[in-house]
Parts: C-alpha cells; sequence; structure tokens
C-alpha cells in the first residue's frame, strides 16, 4: 500500500511537473490572451477550464502557473536545504557556542509565521516572487537546520566518524564525505514534505497580494482575482485551487512514501 502511494505521488508530481516545462506547448491560447466577448465563460469545447472576467483561458492560466508556483516553491526548498542543512550540520559537529547561537536564531525564525516574514520582507523588497522565495526559506530553513544537527549528534560519536579521525581525516571530509550521505534519507523526506508546505505558502502569499502580481498566470493570484466571481462563475476559483490540492496531496503521498521506505522500523511496525 505504501509502494503504491509512493508511486502513485511520484507520477502525479512527475505529471505536473511536465504540465508546468511543457505550459508554452500545452496551453491552447497564450495566457495573457484577453476577448472581452467572452468573459466568465463556462468549460466549454474551446475553453476547458472556462475563462476569467477578462476572457483568459483558465486551462492555459491554470498550466503557466503549474509553472511560477512550482519554480518559486523549488527555489526556496533548494534554498533553505542548502542554508538549513550546513548550519545544522556544522552545529552539530562542532557544538559550544556556534551550536547555541544557531540554536537561537532558528529558534527564533520558529516563532514568525511565513505570512509575517512575508510582510516584513515585501516591506523592504516590495512585493513578488524574489520576497515571496525568501521567506518560505527563512520559514523553511529551521526544519532542515534541526533535522541535520539531530542527525549529526547520533552520527558523530559512532564507529566510522572516529575512525576517519583516527586515519587524519580532515573536518571538512568528515562532514560532507562521511556525515553528510547518512543526512540525505531523512532530507529526502522532509524535502518532499517542505515542497508542498512551500506551494502552500507560495500560493497564500500571493492570494494575499505579496506575491506574483496580476496579470501574472499564478494560482493565488487566480484564486484571489476569483473571489469576486465565487456564485457567478465558479469554475474560476475551483481549477487553481484543484490545482494546488492535487500538487500538494500529490507531495504528501511522495514525503509518507519515502518516510515509510527509508525508516526500516517504522516499515516493520
Amino acid at each position: 500500500m505504501k509502494r503504491w502511494s509512493l508511486a502513485a505521488g511520484l507520477g502525479a508530481v512527475a505529471l505536473l511537473c511536465l504540465v508546468a516545462l511543457g505550459a508554452g506547448a500545452l496551453s491552447p491560447y497564450a495566457p495573457d490572451r484577453q476577448s472581452m466577448s467572452g468573459t466568465l465563460l463556462p468549460p466549454s469545447g474551446l475553453h476547458l477550464f472556462g475563462t476569467d472576467e477578462f476572457g483568459r483561458d483558465l486551462l492555459s492560466r491554470v498550466f503557466f502557473g503549474a509553472r511560477l508556483t512550482m519554480l518559486a516553491s523549488s527555489l526556496a526548498v533548494l534554498l533553505a536545504v542548502v542554508v538549513g542543512g550546513t548550519v545544522g550540520l556544522t552545529a552539530g559537529y562542532f557544538g559550544g557556542i556556534y551550536d547555541t547561537v544557531t540554536g537561537r536564531i532558528t529558534d527564533t525564525l520558529f516563532a514568525f509565521p511565513v505570512v509575517l516574514l512575508g510582510i516584513a520582507i515585501v516591506s523592504m523588497l516590495g512585493p513578488g516572487e524574489s520576497s515571496v522565495v525568501i521567506a518560505i526559506a527563512l520559514a523553511s530553513l529551521p526544519n532542515f537546520a534541526r533535522v541535520s544537527r539531530s542527525a549529526i549528534l547520533r552520527e558523530r560519536e559512532m564507529e566510522y566518524v572516529v575512525a576517519a579521525h583516527s586515519v587524519g581525516a580532515s573536518t571538512p571530509y568528515i562532514i560532507f564525505r562521511t556525515l553528510l550521505p547518512n543526512l540525505i534519507g531523512p532530507l529526502m523526506v522532509l524535502v518532499s514534505l517542505g515542497f508542498a508546505y512551500a506551494v502552500l505558502y507560495e500560493a497564500s502569499l500571493s492570494f494575499l497580494g505579496l506575491g506574483a502580481q496580476p496579470p501574472t498566470p499564478e494560482w493565488g493570484v487566480m484564486l484571489s482575482s476569483a473571489r469576486d466571481y465565487i456564485f457567478q462563475a465558479p469554475w474560476y476559483a475551483f481549477f487553481p485551487g484543484i490545482s494546488i490540492f492535487a500538487l500538494v496531496f500529490a507531495l504528501n503521498l511522495v514525503g509518507d512514501g519515502l518516510r515509510d521506505l527509508l525508516d526500516p522500523h517504522r516499515h516493520n511496525r
């Protein structure tokens, strides 16, 4: 059952990635093409997802929105993994005052919701996807730092690490060539789950006007614009909303499947 859910999640994520990468070829219309004679049309053969208040094809905008949402979320998670993983790995290995200081910093970041971080960053940098990426990365960084640190604290006293010390291996070699491979499993699980949260955060911040701005084809922006037409044109909000749900659900399937696959004790239970 768990292997099936992992396969289903990977398949769904792969399909959505293909849609995002091939949005230009798959979209029947340009995402910004307007037709004031065809506004708020329901789903039909000409417009499978219907149209918005400017007559733009929603299928095309959902496809291009997938590209923007997945790109911003991927960059945010990548930044959080690199910075947070490195901080946690080195803090767990060296300990001392460095570990204490980095621990206090991550605790402070934990105290701020991503929306507050987004507002603070937007006030300095202005609204846009770059501000959203930085806000999501800062909000996600403590999770990767803590997982990395706890794993290193368990591993640094193991015999293979002591043996590496005894043969004169350098500190960078021990950290990045000996200890880091043991973090791959936990980080893979956290990346998939962190990606799911990043998608939600990205759409939420754009919905609030902190990220992508209209008329950019982005799922959160589309949901924000659809609020005024929720009863008149329910398909307007439905399709970007179900796209967010599908991607987040698929990523959670991947995360749960990887966790069971990479944790033999959990698998045996």
